[in-house]
């Protein structure tokens, strides 16, 4: 279809037309994300093979004592004077040694099977007797501290390769005669030309530390049975492979079932809960921007307070009042207007419905503080130009408004929409997830994914199908993220 096509469609065609050709344009956007995954896979395992290439062709044709570094940390640079440097090479390797010999290889070499020995009463043929067992393994710690001493492996194999790199610049700076820097003079350098690597270093160690180690044992668990039935220290669980997957994304069992309506309803609040509070917003920042309101300070501070209030002091209130017991429903009763209470939460679609609402209360005001700056750095030539053209004030805003507040808050806007689908304060302090149903395993009408996974760790402590979901989640709000994001104008950089 040509654009002189489109432009005879009558609106509802064109309106039809836009929203095939997103929704077409979104799934090649997921195809080509997923496309992508092996290509950078390959690239990560070209980069992997260079480096280890150059490790061989350094240690061949290298000195003596850079292929000493090899074995011995440090011998590059203890014998060639820079000592103190080369002594912390050394105290590294011998650190790492003392730990794997006497912690991690104990539990690495048990993160295989995850332990074997359950502690217990056992009959002992020998002696004829019941034994207990006392000392026996524990599955949640041998997978704890055996990935961080797999962490530590891949640690110290970087601070090795760091050592061959700083031998061999140390002998090529050597064969050029030039003087080697003391250790005194990388310090300086450290604070000087490389103070981004200082800077940079305790952030993306606790990065590491606090964020990555955790999250790799969250989606370890999600490949074991870790569940009510195999909880430690009294019982040991073990790896399943894909099992848990399996169960979750097939449809025979309840557990499928329950994943998949727990979805749908996620992405449907996640869609509400986003776009009406961000165009409401806007509405409501137009609405008090008008030339011609006045106590546009007062009125701005008022919808302020909706979010001024801590969110969970709000939440409750809001739950209290809607109660089947509450103030508005006791209110409406004397008044007759209704014969019964009306059942906000009792209700699967009322509850459903009622949250959203409530989260508009919340919601709102953050939109209209945001465009209330766009729309006050709008350049006023713009409009003006519009208006002696003749457009009509709907046009001036399709065309120059809502362009500029969308190229603006385009990152917002998609950071709100993955907010939303991790969104855990409303519906838990609202409704919990209620109303409950036998239809779900450990769910309820309104339980989003998040709360969900909580409610299966924390009540029914079904740790390896939470880790799932949160795999799930995560790889969900990941694609959304980056596919929409990048075809953003915000992301290329276009102006409107």
């Amino acid at each position: 279809m040509n654009r002189m096509d489109y432009f005879l469609l009558p609106w509802y065609k064109k309106l039809w037309h836009k929203a095939g050709t997103g929704l077409l344009s979104f799934f090649k956007s997921i195809a080509a994300f997923f496309a992508a995954i092996p290509r950078n896979a390959a690239k990560s395992a070209k980069a992997i093979g260079r480096g280890i290439a150059w490790l061989f062709v350094t240690f061949f044709k290298g000195g003596l004592r850079t292929k000493l570094s090899y074995v011995i940390m440090g011998a590059g640079n203890l014998f060639r004077g820079q000592i103190i440097k080369g002594l912390l090479f050394l105290a590294a390797e011998v650190g790492f040694v003392l730990f794997i010999v006497f912690f991690g290889w104990e539990y690495i070499k048990k993160l295989p099977t995850l332990g074997t020995i359950q502690r217990g009463w056992y009959y002992d043929e020998e002696l004829g007797i019941d034994v207990l067992i006392e000392n026996g393994d524990n599955s949640m710690l041998i997978l704890l501290y055996g990935i961080l001493s797999c962490a530590a492996v891949f640690a110290f194999a970087a601070l090795w390769a760091m050592n061959i790199r700083s031998a061999a610049l140390a002998e090529k700076t050597a064969k050029l005669g030039k003087k080697l820097p003391s250790f005194k003079d990388e310090c300086r350098e450290l604070f000087d030309g490389g103070f981004h690597k200082t800077l940079l270093f305790l952030p993306a160690f606790g990065i590491v530390v606090f964020t990555v180690i955790p999250l790799i044992y969250m989606i370890a668990l999600a490949f074991t049975n870790y569940d009510r039935n195999h909880q430690v220290p009294a019982n040991l669980f073990t790896w399943v492979g894909l099992d848990n997957f399996k169960t979750i994304l097939g449809t025979g069992s309840m557990l499928g079932e329950t994943f998949w309506h727990v979805l749908g309803w996620t992405l449907v609040w996640a869609v509400f809960a986003t776009f009406l509070n961000y165009f409401l917003g806007i509405a409501l920042a137009l609405l008090i921007n008008r030339k011609g309101v006045r106590f546009k300070g007062f009125f701005r501070t008022l919808f302020v307070l909706a979010i001024a209030v801590p969110q969970f002091v709000s939440l409750l209130v809001m739950k209290n009042i809607l109660a089947e017991a509450g103030p508005l429903n006791v209110l409406l009763m004397e008044w007759g207007l209704i014969a019964q209470p009306l059942p906000f939460f009792t209700d699967p679609t009322w509850a459903r419905v009622t949250v959203i609402l409530v989260n508009l209360w919340i919601g709102i005001p953050y939109t209209m503080l945001i465009t209330s700056g766009i729309l006050l750095n709008i350049p006023a030539d713009l409009y003006e130009a519009a208006r002696i053209d003749g457009a009509p004030p709907r046009v001036i805003f399709r065309k120059i408004t809502m362009p500029y507040v969308l190229y603006v808050t385009a990152p917002y806007l998609i950071t709100q929409f993955i907010g939303n689908i991790n969104s855990f304060n409303v519906i838990y302090f609202l409704t919990e997830g209620a109303p409950a149903t036998l239809d779900y395993y450990q769910a309820g009408k309104t339980d989003l994914l998040v709360t969900w996974l909580y409610k299966l760790t924390v009540d029914s402590r079904d740790y390896s199908l939470a880790s799932v979901i949160g795999i799930l989640v995560f790889v969900i709000c990941s694609a959304i993220s980056l596919i929409t994001f990048k075809r953003t104008k915000s992301y290329s950089g276009e102006a409107m």
